[in-house]
């Protein structure tokens, strides 16, 4: 396999991009917090994750949100039933197994993920906006083949967010 060309001055010594990329995450990590606090009056950090889960599978059971979540169904049930009495998801049943029981968000639940979504994408953009046109196109090879490596698909590039947090099962199937 041929090796890519690389710029003067890169290097392939990964404890130096790990520190870039940890510093790099420190930002990130701050936009999320800063898009987040209009919403935090109604949603914890944990409930929020919940609401883009349910943004991005649609409909699903409590056992497959709790999956997607990483958490015990007890602990997504509590957390569920905190966001029915806040009117951002609702509950009903299931109409190809009437047996079942699916989650989904409200209007209001919808409102609120694409609010601090779109929030994030406008801090974001601020700060893409400052870098010079070769650093950008770097940069997004750069996160292209980062987010590969660590099996994250690849969002649409136009159009609402695939995962507008990023937080998301890689193993997990989308339509």
């Amino acid at each position: 396999m041929a090796e890519r060309a690389r710029p003067a001055g890169a290097t392939d010594d990964v404890d130096a991009v790990t520190r870039a990329v940890l510093t790099a995450s420190r930002l990130l990590v701050a936009v999320s917090a800063r898009s987040l606090a209009a919403a935090e009056d109604r949603v914890t950090l944990p409930q929020f994750r919940m609401l883009v889960v349910l943004s991005t599978h649609g409909a699903v059971n409590l056992v497959t949100a709790a999956d997607l979540l990483g958490v015990n169904p007890s602990t997504a049930m509590r957390m569920i039933d905190r966001l029915i009495a806040a009117d951002l998801v609702s509950r009903g049943v299931n109409p190809a197994n009437r047996r079942e029981t699916v989650l989904q968000l409200t209007p209001d639940g919808q409102r609120i993920v694409e609010d601090v979504t779109a929030r994030r994408r406008d801090e974001i953009a601020a700060i893409v906006a400052r870098m010079i046109p070769g650093q950008r196109e770097a940069l997004v090879d750069a996160l292209t083949a980062f987010a590969e490596a660590g099996g994250e698909p690849a969002a649409p590039g136009r159009g609402p967010d695939l995962y507008p947090l990023g937080w998301v099962d890689p193993t997990a199937s989308s339509a």
